[in-house]
């Protein structure tokens, strides 16, 4: 079984399965960020790279950056729990959320976690957190979106997901947003 038709099924399936498999969604994506925290913080030390942007500059960057992208986080969250879902893809919302910051972006949860480490990167003065660990983790999240999410999503929604996507940019939004 593919991963896309195990999340369709779970997704489509009882309401029980879905509620129970939502904490394992939860500890896996909560443990890859804190393997990206302490694999990079062990990289650090392990291959004697310096402290980047180390005082109060890099600090400030990196809490401009956490908080920026903890705000997107818990906006998406709000969204989805108007929805009625989650974002742990096990028990995603039954509708397609396009309003809100899903209006400009497909996956605007995705670019505040990504903004969050990046921050957390910047106020650890990490470089290979900030140059490798979370670059791989976006990298990894495409990869994961392309391969498995989207293709269960458009099964899911259809047509309006396959519109949905082509009128909205996967991470970035667009200076203007086109109706």
């Amino acid at each position: 079984m593919r991963l896309d038709d195990l999340f369709y099924s779970v997704a489509i399936g009882s309401k029980r399965l879905r509620v129970l498999l939502t904490p394992v969604g939860l500890v896996v994506f909560f443990g890859m960020l804190l393997l990206v925290v302490f694999g990079s913080l062990y990289m650090d030390r392990l291959l004697g790279f310096p402290k980047f942007l180390s005082g109060l500059m890099g600090t400030v960057i990196g809490a401009v950056l956490l908080s920026l992208g903890l705000v997107i986080w818990a906006w998406c969250v709000v969204w989805f729990s108007k929805a009625k879902g989650t974002p742990v893809p096990f028990n995603p919302p039954r509708e397609l959320v396009s309003v809100g910051p899903y209006a400009w972006s497909r996956n605007p949860m995705l670019t505040g976690v990504f903004t969050f480490l990046f921050g957390i990167g910047f106020i650890l003065h990490s470089m290979s957190m900030i140059l490798v660990w979370t670059p791989a983790f976006i990298i990894f999240n495409v990869f994961e979106l392309k391969l498995v999410e989207e293709p269960e999503l458009e099964r899911r929604f259809g047509e309006s997901y396959i519109e949905y996507r082509r009128r909205v940019p996967m991470f970035i939004p667009k200076s203007t947003r086109r109706r």
